[in-house]
């Protein structure tokens, strides 16, 4: 502590219901913005503490960590243009309605995003926005400035696209920018708002979005990029057998030869999906280093696939979650997330190999380090002080005799408490600071203003 420093207050989260910690029975101390000791069960902390909150009827876990999303898609949700429709024709009826995205309209869908997560337990929210339409070119420094009047953690991707429809790609021309434009926009938000330092509340990554709709130019600079700036790299690949028809035609390589082509088989870099994989790939992208976030919810709204999770981890790749745009997914809800990456990956490998412990150890440590972090995701002294609080009061958990299961299996849907970098910023399921009826209100005015007529 330095000389006239106010001295951190230091809370002791006492005897949780459950806690997914090891030695934490007891429940553990905050200092400032980080845990500082876990108490074993019947124990107390060995310092005095200013503050003791119990948790006996709560459910204690790491906030989770969501690494993929598209928040400007909760003004679109169950859009009639697009549902029931697979990823290509999905994305062509939607980009029609997209263009007429303004900036109110995003600050409102970013804020709404944010508050669903954060009501979900999610305390670190990444987001992969692609989509600049004339007058939405300051998109990153909305998301920057909603992420720190929420008190959120912020993983802010600047996406991009550059490949129209006249240049063979999919999106319309009003949609994308040039490569000069993206890149040094990306330079700018980097300088702006990037923080690599553990502990960071915002980070930046760079994003082109996908092989269908980017140039090999903008992925390889924007590699160099990163390396200069000491960020992560993010883009969808491996999503659809669609998109592995499409490299093979235009560039005559399947899709993991195209991101090694261009820089990007490097542990900086995670995938959104990462699909359509095979045996070969699987090892070559383990042996790199390269994560990959899985999103069963969306995954399965356009039955895309199903992620080889178990063997991307065995090979060495970080597994996260991430709840996906809204307009596949139609909630931003993590927590619900961890469910369904339960149920959907014991259909594939069975009932044994996967449990709801796995699940939440990809939304929580896997996430973080899919982003490069060793400073968040998990319950132990030096972490930063990230925490969700259920509670398991309500009739889908009566009868429930594993606390911890039965958050994932009887269907936890909303925290009662979460906590960001020592700040409670939700308490009794309700945000700070947030009107949620006003800002519903606000956010589905303008999705029917904007939306309905197309």
């Amino acid at each position: 502590m330095t000389d006239g420093a106010v001295p951190s207050r230091r809370l002791w989260i006492r005897d949780p219901l459950a806690i997914l910690a090891e030695n934490a029975g007891g429940g553990i101390v905050v200092e400032g913005s980080r845990i500082v000791e876990r108490v074993p069960s019947g124990g107390t902390p060995t310092a005095p503490v200013d503050e003791t909150f119990d948790a006996k009827n709560h459910v204690v876990i790491p906030g989770l960590v969501n690494t993929h999303h598209h928040f400007f898609q909760t003004l679109t949700r169950a859009h009639p243009v697009a549902i029931n429709k697979p990823l290509f024709p999905w994305l062509k009826a939607l980009y029609t309605v997209w263009d007429k995205l303004t900036p109110e309209a995003f600050r409102l869908a970013s804020r709404l995003a944010y508050t669903e997560l954060l009501l979900s337990g999610c305390t670190t929210a990444g987001d992969h926005h692609y989509l600049f339409p004339r007058g939405l070119e300051s998109s990153v420094d909305i998301q920057v400035e909603e992420a720190r009047a929420l008190g959120i953690r912020a993983f802010v991707t600047r996406g991009s696209m550059s490949l129209s429809e006249r240049d063979g790609g999919l999106p319309p021309d009003a949609l994308v920018q040039d490569d000069d434009t993206i890149l040094d926009d990306s330079e700018r938000v980097l300088r702006l708002f990037h923080d690599p330092k553990p502990g960071a509340m915002v980070q930046i990554g760079l994003a082109p979005c996908s092989p269908f709709n980017v140039t090999k130019r903008l992925m390889r600079e924007s590699a160099v990029l990163a390396d200069r700036y000491d960020c992560r790299l993010h883009t969808h690949l491996g999503e659809t057998l669609d998109e592995d028809a499409y490299c093979l035609s235009v560039f005559g390589q399947r899709p993991v030869d195209y991101l090694e082509e261009v820089g990007w088989m490097t542990n900086r870099a995670w995938l959104a999906h990462g699909i359509h994989f095979n045996d070969d790939e699987v090892k070559r992208l383990g042996k790199a280093g390269v994560g990959v976030c899985h999103c069963p919810t969306s995954n399965m709204t356009l039955a895309s696939g199903r992620c080889r999770t178990c063997e991307l981890e065995a090979a060495g790749s970080p597994v996260g979650l991430g709840v996906d745009g809204s307009a596949s997914n139609d909630n931003s809800n993590l927590i619900e997330g961890v469910r369904h990456a339960l149920m959907l990956n014991r259909l594939t490998y069975g009932a044994e190999a996967v449990t709801h412990l796995d699940a939440l150890r990809w939304a929580t440590e896997g996430s973080a380090r899919c982003l490069g972090r060793s400073d968040i995701g998990r319950i132990e002294e030096g972490r930063e002080a990230d925490l969700a609080l259920f509670t398991l009061d309500e009739l889908r958990f009566s009868g429930s005799h594993d606390p911890l299961a039965a958050l994932v299996l009887c269907g936890a849907y909303k925290a009662d408490r979460v906590m960001v970098a020592g700040h409670w910023r939700v308490l009794d399921g309700v945000p700070l600071g947030i009107e949620t009826g006003r800002l519903r209100e606000e956010h589905s005015r303008l999705a029917k203003q904007l939306f309905s007529d197309v």
